[in-house]
């Protein structure tokens, strides 16, 4: 007999007035929202500008979406293809259904499509957002709460998850898996701030740290869980998946601390700045690149002008004379002569 427990939602609809809303979106929304709140001010302080983690953000979240959902319908496929089944279901996504997987791959992809717009490197903008999407990520959790679905395996724990008789489920006691990873997420979220403040991360070590330290954590949560999936040699895909992506997350973090090893100085260039680079700032005297001044001269003045870099005088053309010679010293020898 259980003297606490977690009592599950009667229903995954939230009521906004004549707006119903699933629970689930719900959590997924809010989740995106934090973290492209949070992102922003991380980007910020890494020198980046206001707003440009909303404009990739317009990239990655859908992206992230579809994804998630491919790589749930394509790993439990039998629940939108089998016999009895509706394959129209696979787009009902509000009714739950999301692989982090998927997700941060194709989201992955949609950033690095809204980065490569706006001139920037995708390493230092996931490396900002590593912490944002762990967090969303435990926001977004909720949302199988409201499902009651993803849940472990019986108990009797004070924090046991009550789940009501429903279709592919038993009324009982659970391990609340849900709440389980919500509170990993977060606690990769401080890892992640703690060791990009501590170590300075940099070139994406921060955004591969956030995956190494998920997949730690997801590897024996999936473990608990009860829910119908498919196994290789004894283990749940979900955890062999895990596996691959933590040895391959470590090792990039140790060959990128090999190779680039800081972290970037600039994350976001001034564009106006940049031009001015390229195209030479004037000096103090208003002189270009070149040495030139206003008049495009340099201080020894053109071709064939004097030292002084004033232009040659020019002979008189109405008394021929010599520049510099006197009119009164040529009439006097002119005298003489005659």
């Amino acid at each position: 007999m259980n003297l606490a427990s977690i009592p599950s939602p009667s229903t995954g609809v939230i009521e906004l007035g004549p707006i119903p809303l699933r629970g689930y979106a719900f959590c997924i929304i809010i989740g995106v929202f934090v973290a492209v709140w949070f992102g922003n001010k991380r980007w910020i302080a890494r020198g980046g500008k206001a707003g440009t983690v909303a404009d990739i953000a317009v990239w990655a979240v859908p992206f992230g979406l579809v994804g998630g959902r491919l790589y749930h319908v394509i790993t439990d496929y039998q629940l939108y293809f089998s016999d009895g089944e509706n394959w129209v279901d696979a787009f009902k996504i509000w009714e739950g259904g999301l692989g982090i997987w998927g997700a941060v791959a194709f989201g992955a992809v949609g950033a690095w499509i809204g980065c490569r717009r706006r001139g920037i490197p995708l390493p230092a903008w996931a490396d900002a957002m590593a912490p944002s999407l762990a967090i969303a990520q435990a926001i977004g959790r909720w949302g199988n709460w409201f499902n009651q679905e993803l849940y472990g395996k019986p108990t009797d724990l004070p924090w046991a998850l009550e789940i009501s008789e429903g279709p592919n489920r038993a009324a009982g006691t659970y391990h609340p898996t849900f709440l389980y990873e919500s509170l990993w997420c977060i606690g990769v979220a401080l890892l992640v701030i703690w060791a990009d403040r501590r170590f300075r991360l940099g070139h994406g070590r921060a955004f591969a740290l956030y995956v190494a330290a998920y997949c730690a954590g997801r590897g024996w949560i999936e473990y608990m869980r009860v829910d119908e999936a498919h196994h290789i040699l004894g283990l749940r895909l979900n955890v062999w998946t895990a596996i691959i992506v933590f040895v391959l997350a470590v090792a990039y973090i140790v060959v990128s601390a090999k190779i680039r090893p800081g972290r970037e100085e600039t994350v976001e260039p001034d564009r106006d700045a940049a031009t001015e680079k390229k195209d030479g700032p004037a000096d103090e005297n208003g002189s270009d690149e070149n040495g030139s001044g206003e008049n495009g001269f340099g201080e020894d003045g053109p071709a064939g002008s004097g030292t002084d870099g004033r232009a040659p005088a020019k002979k008189d053309p109405l008394t021929k004379d010599e520049p510099g010679r006197d009119a009164t010293a040529e009439s006097a020898e002119a005298a003489e002569k005659s």
